[in-house]
């Protein structure tokens, strides 16, 4: 599957509203047939993807993510230390 497509049917409240929920959720492919998709054109999705890709692997990999967010708060805390620590002469 495109990934521009996963994300977007990942996304979109047209699938919640198809959903039948008798035992396992599921939808048909006729169904599935009957939503609009918006296609951008190719590079577009293609940047909308790597910003995603982004997110998702900081969001869901400890590995990456982690790091990065204590890398950030870092960032945040000297900010803040200079702010509140250096007073106008």
């Amino acid at each position: 599957m495109n990934k521009y497509l996963y994300y977007y049917l990942l996304n979109s409240n047209q699938i919640i509203l198809l959903k039948k929920e008798a035992g396992v959720p599921a939808i048909n492919l006729n169904e599935l047939s009957k939503i609009e998709v918006m296609l951008p054109p190719l590079p577009i999705q293609e940047y909308i993807v790597s910003i995603l890709d982004k997110f998702d692997a900081l969001v869901n990999d400890l590995s990456q993510g982690l790091p990065k967010e204590i890398e950030l708060r870092q960032k945040q805390y000297e900010y803040y230390r200079e702010k509140l620590l250096n007073f106008e002469k």
